[in-house]
C-alpha cells in the first residue's frame, strides 16, 4: 500500500496546514511548493510555522495595521 501524498497550505494569515495533494483546495488556502508524506509535510510545518499568531494579530501587536495586500505597513 502506498503512503497518501500531501502538501503543505497556507492562508492570507499565514497560517499552515497539510491537505491531501489529490483533494481540491479549500477557497482562501495556496500551496507553498512543499509536498511528501504526512511526517514529511508536519515536519516541514514544524520549521517553517515558528509564531502561531494569525498574521493580523502580529501586525496590531506591533503597531501596524495591514495593509489591502494583507501586510503590514513599514513605519
Amino acid at each position: 500500500m502506498t503512503e497518501p501524498l500531501f502538501r503543505v497550505v497556507c492562508n492570507d494569515e499565514e497560517q499552515y496546514s497539510i491537505w491531501a495533494a489529490d483533494r481540491e483546495l479549500p477557497a482562501g488556502w495556496y500551496e507553498t511548493g512543499f509536498s511528501g508524506s504526512r511526517a514529511d509535510c508536519l515536519s516541514h510545518v514544524d520549521e517553517v510555522w515558528t509564531d502561531m499568531r494569525p498574521r493580523s494579530l502580529r501586525a496590531a501587536m506591533a503597531g501596524r495595521a495591514p495593509d489591502a495586500d494583507g501586510e503590514a505597513e513599514r513605519g
